[in-house]
């Protein structure tokens, strides 16, 4: 019988990391001659070879073993012959299914010149099998150190991604991201447009009609190996889906938030998300392109789910307005109407009576009424906030609160000291109590039921503390949230215009009671955000 050879050549990662400049045995180029020489000592016809440079010997994820393999399926080839059984792959599953099974059911011999490997000869198969299990040991080890050293860096602060975020370059050791201030620019473009109402469609829309490049496009042209499996670079554009991810990327406000996914195994590629209790975060690891402010701004809208238009824009009426009566939202609706320019008014109606029919609160107000409504309302709070005797007795008010805060608070971390004390007098009265037990004091059934006591009484008191702790955050909290009213309002003197941050900065929540026919009136209530 003719020999048939396809010759399979390997070289992975993990391998190139083990040569020096003077050693090179495991090199492709070296392979294929050792294969070649051996099959011509043996007198075997080479009908083809088969290269993979840059793959690792787990599982078959590796074009030319795949054309191999078809081959051998095929009968174009009935002999393999590698440099060692670890070059054709180092996975115990894939060796029993050619090597043992397939290859036998095709009438394919094996071989490899540095183990002795020959299928034809049925003694050498447990050598082959122990071969294969040191193979896959091999790269569950080297796995495993893989992913270790991955961790380690990336707790270090260094960023181990493929390709830096957009807006950022990589630094002479790749594992540091510095600014890209041309890319930077277009990402705060993005952040603040958000901020300031548009939604994602109208920030695309902005982006594309200035020709500004989409990010695969940058990379691209920037001269970076970034591959999109998923688009036309030629054709792709700037998409919501795109400016989401953006607006959520941690990475803007310098903080590395890595080890999101894993794979399966080494031997399964299978992308698997990490729970985020699980993912490594380092906060200012590199310089932020976004400010704090503008990031929390960002947050507190995508937080709240605001709808946007048709037209792009953002409706920052939503989770805003809410009926008196049935405390269900305020739901947006336009109607066509001839007076209006563009043949078209925007109504907010009670979504209890509209859509539930569980409310009487059936009467809808323009949108642009209640603006006027709450524009006022603000101006009227900053005209009495700048009039010096309002402003005096606001003062007051505001100490007065401040101070009734600082005795509660003092006095609860009074109560979590004393709590404090009494835990520790009880752990060392428990150290006594065992002392007593081994020195035959006390019995064992007294020192239980005695310490039990002690125990629970440990465990109520840490509860207790824990309640503390929570008030005494919440204290903190409200006296920052009145600090933070003045603040906000020296900002503005006179506001001529309603929007988005003006609204979400004064307003908490609005309430619209149901409309008065004889008087032709309704009630609306305004909750601040802050104090007085």
């Amino acid at each position: 019988m003719i020999e048939k050879v396809g010759v399979y050549c390997r070289l992975s990662d993990e391998d190139r990391d083990k040569l020096n400049k003077t050693d090179d045995s495991d090199s492709i180029i070296n392979q294929r001659s050792m294969c070649l020489k051996y099959a011509n000592q043996n007198g075997w016809d080479v009908v083809d070879i088969y290269s993979d440079d840059d793959f690792s010997g787990a599982g078959t994820y590796r074009p030319d073993f795949e054309r191999l393999i078809n081959d051998c399926k095929n009968g174009k080839i009935n002999l393999v012959l590698c440099k060692s059984q670890s070059r054709f792959s180092r996975d115990m599953e894939v060796i029993e299914r050619y090597l043992h099974n397939k290859f036998i059911e095709w009438g394919v011999r094996f071989v490899s010149i540095i183990d002795n490997a020959d299928t034809n000869i049925e003694s050498n198969k447990k050598s082959r099998q122990i071969n294969g299990l040191i193979n896959e040991w091999y790269l569950d080890d080297l796995s495993q150190n893989i992913r270790k050293s991955l961790k380690n860096k990336r707790e270090d602060g260094l960023f181990m991604g493929s390709f830096a975020s957009y807006g950022y370059d990589r630094d002479e050791d790749g594992h540091k991201l510095v600014v890209d201030p041309v890319a930077a620019e277009v990402v705060k473009k993005i952040f603040k447009m958000y901020a300031d109402g548009y939604g994602y469609h109208r920030i695309c829309e902005y982006l594309n009609n200035n020709n500004i490049p989409p990010r695969s496009v940058y990379k691209k042209q920037k001269g970076s190996k970034f591959v999109c499996c998923n688009c036309d670079l030629n054709t792709v554009r700037w998409n919501p889906d795109t400016i989401a991810q953006m607006l959520k990327n941690e990475v803007y406000i310098g903080n590395l938030v890595q080890g999101k996914t894993t794979y399966v195994s080494y031997k399964n590629h299978k992308p698997m998300k990490v729970p985020k209790k699980d993912w490594i975060r380092i906060e200012n690891a590199h310089e932020p392109i976004i400010d704090m402010e503008t990031w929390n701004k960002v947050q507190s809208i995508l937080g709240t789910h605001y709808k946007v238009t048709k037209t792009g824009q953002i409706n920052y009426f939503t989770r805003k307005v809410y009926c008196s009566c049935c405390d269900k939202a305020f739901m947006r609706n336009v109607y066509s109407v001839k007076s209006e320019k563009t043949g078209k008014r925007a109504y907010l109606q009670c979504k209890g009576n509209k859509k539930f029919h569980i409310c009487s609160n059936n009467k809808a107000i323009r949108m642009d009424s209640l603006e006027e409504i709450l524009l006022n309302a603000i101006n009227d709070l900053l005209d009495n906030y700048y009039d010096k005797n309002n402003l005096k007795e606001l003062y007051e008010n505001r100490q007065e609160q401040d101070t009734d805060n600082n005795d509660s608070i003092k006095a609860l971390i009074k109560e979590k000291e004393d709590l404090n004390k009494k835990i520790s007098n009880n752990k060392t009265y428990y150290r006594n109590l065992f002392e007593e037990k081994v020195k035959g004091v006390i019995s064992e059934d007294m020192f239980q039921m005695m310490s039990k006591d002690y125990f629970n009484e440990i465990e109520n008191m840490m509860k207790r503390i824990e309640i503390i702790d929570k008030q005494i955050d919440e204290l903190k909290g409200e006296k920052k949230e009145k600090k933070n009213a003045d603040s906000i309002l020296k900002k503005y003197k006179h506001i001529k215009e309603l929007n988005k941050i003006i609204l979400d900065e004064f307003i908490d929540k609005v309430y619209i009671g149901e409309y008065d026919k004889e008087n032709k009136t309704r009630d609306i209530e305004i909750e601040w955000n802050f104090e007085f």
